[in-house]
C-alpha cells in the first residue's frame, strides 16, 4: 500500500533519526510559497471551538451563519508569530534537504490546489533511475556505534536497494510466531546468542526474496566472524562491495554511553551532541542497559577480535573513516559503489 508522511522531519536531527530507523521515502516533496503569501493565509484561519473544524476567511468560509458567529481566531497565528516560525522553518529546511538527494522535488504551492495536486501526483508516480552500475550486494562492517544502520538506510533510500539488518530480521521472525520464530524465542528469553545455523536460515529466506534479487541489498549485523562469513558465502550470497567503517575506540564509547531516553516522551538525547533543554528533563533521563560502558566495551572488543579474519576473507575491502559527518561518510561509500572497484584503498 505504501505511506505518506507529513510534519516530520522538522530538523536535520529528526531526518537522521528517521533514516537510522530504516524509514526511507522514495519521493520527497517540498511545497514552497513566498512568506508574504503564507502569512496572509495564516492570518485568515478561523476555528470552530465546537468541533475543531478549521475555516478560512477567504478560501473556505462557512455558509451557515450560526457557525460563522462562533468562529474564533486560533492562538499563535499573528503576523509576528507566523514570521518567527517561518524563520525557524527556513533555517531547518536548508539542513534537511541534503538528506534526500536525487528524490527531492520542490513544487510551488502558490497556485490552485488542483495544479499542486497533479504536479505532486505526477512526481510520485515517476520511477528513479539508480546510479549503481550493477545490482548492489553491499556488506557494511564495523563495531557497534560505527554508523552502519544509518549508512544502510541512506544507501537503501538513494539506490532503492533493500536494507537487511540481521538483528531486525531475528526480531521480526520472533514476532511472526512462525516455526523459525519458535526456535529463536528461547535464546531471546535467556539473552543468549542465536546459533549461526538459525541466523543463516533467516538470512537466506530474506535475501532470496524477489525484491532483494531484483533491487539488490545492503546487509549489516552479519557476518560478525569468519564462520558466519563462510556460511554466507556457501549460501551463495557473497557481497560485491564490502565496507569497513573505522571509528576510534573512544569515539564509539562517547557515541553510545552518553545516549539517553526521556521515559515520559520517548525523545532521545545525547548528553554531548543533543543535551536535554531543561534540568527537569535531564533528571528523568534513562540509559538503555546495552549502552553501559561495560557492555559497549565487550561488543567493541568482540568485533576487533574477529575483524582481521573478516577483512582477509573478503576481497577488495574498502576502508572508510566513520568518525566524521554521516553525509561525508556516505559520499565515500557511494564513491566505492559507483566507481570501478579498487584493489585496496583507504578513504
Amino acid at each position: 500500500m505504501g505511506w505518506i508522511l507529513d510534519g516530520i522531519p522538522e530538523t536535520r536531527e529528526q531526518a537522521l533519526m528517521i533514516q537510522t530507523c530504516g524509514i526511507s521515502p522514495r519521493h520527497v516533496i517540498v511545497l514552497s510559497a513566498p512568506d508574504t503569501v503564507l502569512i496572509e493565509r495564516n492570518l485568515g484561519k478561523r476555528i470552530d471551538p465546537y468541533n475543531g473544524e478549521v475555516y478560512h476567511t477567504t478560501f473556505d468560509w462557512p455558509s451557515d451563519t450560526e457557525v460563522q458567529s462562533r468562529l474564533k481566531v486560533p492562538l499563535g497565528i499573528s503576523e509576528e508569530e507566523t514570521a518567527k516560525r517561518l524563520m525557524e522553518y527556513h533555517k531547518n529546511i536548508n539542513r534537511i534537504l541534503p538528506s534526500y538527494p536525487k528524490i527531492l522535488k520542490v513544487i510551488s504551492s502558490d497556485q490552485p490546489c488542483v495544479d499542486v495536486f497533479y504536479q505532486a501526483l505526477t512526481y510520485v508516480q515517476s520511477q528513479h533511475r539508480s546510479n549503481a552500475p550493477f545490482t548492489p550486494k553491499i556488506l557494511l562492517c564495523g563495531p557497534t556505534g560505527s554508523g552502519k544502520s544509518l549508512q544502510a538506510a541512506l544507501l537503501a533510500q538513494k539506490y532503492g536497494i533493500i536494507n537487511v539488518c540481521c538483528g531486525h530480521l531475528l526480531k521480526e521472525a520472533l514476532a511472526s510466531n512462525s516455526n523459525i520464530g519458535e526456535y529463536i524465542r528461547p535464546f531471546f528469553e535467556q539473552e543468549m546468542q542465536v546459533p549461526d545455523q538459525i541466523i543463516i536460515r533467516v538470512l537466506i529466506n530474506r535475501l532470496s526474496k524477489q525484491d532483494c534479487i531484483r533491487c539488490g541489498w545492503v546487509l549489516h549485523g552479519f557476518p560478525q566472524d569468519l564462520n558466519q562469513a563462510t556460511l554466507l558465502d556457501n549460501a551463495g550470497f557473497m557481497p560485491n562491495r564490502v565496507f569497513f567503517l573505522n571509528v576510534p575506540y573512544d569515539s564509539v564509547i562517547e557515541r553510545l554511553t552518553l545516549r539517553r531516553t526521556d521515559p515520559a516522551t520517548g525523545e532521545r538525547y545525547h548528553l554531548m551532541y543533543k543535551p536535554p533543554p531543561t534540568m527537569q528533563i535531564q533528571k528523568r533521563l534513562m540509559q538503555h542497559p546495552e549502552d553501559t560502558e561495560e557492555k559497549v566495551k565487550l561488543k567493541i572488543d568482540s568485533f576487533y577480535r574477529n575483524s582481521s579474519l573478516l577483512e582477509d576473507y573478503f576481497d577488495d575491502v574498502i576502508y572508510v573513516n566513520g568518525d566524521q559527518d554521516p553525509y561525508t561518510v556516505f559520499e565515500y561509500i557511494e564513491s566505492g559503489i559507483i566507481l570501478p572497484l579498487p584493489t585496496k584503498v583507504t578513504l
